[in-house]
């Protein structure tokens, strides 16, 4: 293998006083020394030009590869593999020419001042994703070091904080993290005022009485809007369970509805995604509405269109659900394909297509039924709610 002609170098707060000998002899040998701004002016002016990184971020990627043939040092904040630029480099050049020497991370350097263990703390990259991706983790006694794209950033966390019932959480503002003369500034959410100057992170002591979302199937019904159009609950922890979501798998959210089905499932893990298809203008409207509410818009697609024409040119699903709209043409579009295939309905229409199919392909044939206690004159009696029936294929 050739030596590596790209070496990216992650530098601190405290310039190059903070860089490995391993670093420093990679900065002193570059031919040529590419970062921000910010981190050039760390390094000491010689005989290697200094380019600064344009924005858009792209465009120093073009740069970069025409300066293949020279050694190369980029500077990167900290550990550029954790939320930095590291890995879309590298995704852009062969294995072999380049290598990489991280600097302690900002998220490292933010637990160590305040006692916690890294591995239980939530560390999320807020710099330029939406406040809402620290939905799923905001339960009372949670840690999280979150990163912000400047100083008046705090201020639209902390209002993020508030909104959401979690006002009284210690919010510490840490400001040149790694610098000789670093400054922190702790205070509840709901209280926190002063000015910030970037590069800064947060970490945030989680307290209040907001909304927690479970860390089971079966989120509780208001935290979706809907029009009435929902799989309930009961029906949707059971129709999750049935789905069996994975890391890394994809689902086609058939007759979305309120989404409340393709929601849960990228809820389920950060690394699922799924594609909604609802026919009806104002219901994609609020799918999306609720994931971008629920921090989950970069992993949720919303198609408005009626199935199965718009299957055609989907992502691979890994998973199938039919919540609504279904037919046999519909049936016969995704019961070829390999995935998991759940379709529940509540007409006897549909359960008539679902039984011919279950005697046809198999799969596993189930009827929920579910009664409420309600008022019945004095005293309770048990109120029926329509049973559904649910049809699951594994392919």
């Amino acid at each position: 293998m050739s030596d590596p002609w790209l070496t990216i170098i992650g530098i601190g707060e405290d310039g190059v006083a903070g860089l490995s000998d391993a670093s420093q002899a990679a900065l002193d040998a570059a031919q040529v020394i590419m970062g921000p701004p910010r981190h050039l002016a760390m390094v000491p002016t010689g005989d290697a030009p200094h380019i600064a990184w344009p924005v858009p971020f792209s465009d120093g990627i073009a740069r970069l590869q025409k300066l293949r043939g020279q050694r190369v040092a980029v500077l990167a904040s900290g550990d550029p593999f954790w939320f930095g630029a590291g890995s879309v480099i590298a995704r852009h050049f062969d294995a072999g020419e380049w290598t990489a020497l991280p600097g302690p991370s900002c998220f490292s350097l933010a637990a160590a001042e305040m006692g916690w263990a890294v591995q239980d703390t939530v560390c999320l990259g807020l710099h330029a994703a939406p406040f809402a991706q620290m939905r799923r983790h905001l339960n009372r006694g949670a840690h999280l070091i979150v990163t912000l794209r400047d100083g008046a950033a705090v201020t639209d966390l902390t209002t993020a904080l508030t909104d959401l019932g979690f006002g009284p959480s210690i919010v510490t503002v840490m400001e040149r993290l790694g610098a000789p003369e670093p400054r922190l500034t702790a205070a509840p959410a709901c209280a926190l005022t002063g000015t910030f100057e970037h590069p800064l992170v947060a970490a945030i002591e989680v307290q209040g009485d907001g909304v927690a979302l479970s860390v089971a199937t079966g989120q509780d019904d208001t935290i979706f809007e809907s029009d009435g159009q929902i799989t309930k609950r009961p029906i949707r922890a059971i129709t999750l369970s049935t789905l069996a979501p994975k890391a890394n798998e994809h689902l086609w959210d058939i007759g979305g509805g309120s989404g409340s089905i393709a929601l849960e499932w990228v809820l389920a893990h950060p690394h699922t995604t799924a594609t909604c298809i609802e026919p009806r203008a104002e219901r994609a409207a609020r799918i999306t509405q609720n994931a971008a509410a629920l921090g989950v818009s970069h992993r949720l697609t919303v198609i408005q269109s009626a199935a199965p024409d718009a299957l055609n040119g989907l992502p691979p699903a890994n998973a199938i659900f039919i919540g609504g709209g279904l037919s046999r043409e519909m049936l016969a579009a995704v019961i070829p394909l390999p995935a998991r295939l759940v379709a529940n309905v509540v007409t006897l229409e549909g359960e008539a297509l679902l039984s011919e199919a279950q005697a046809e392909h198999g799969g596993t044939l189930m009827r929920i039924a579910l009664s409420s206690a309600t008022p019945l004159g004095p005293k309770r009696g048990w109120s029926a709610s329509y049973p559904v029936v649910q049809w699951s294929l594994s392919r």
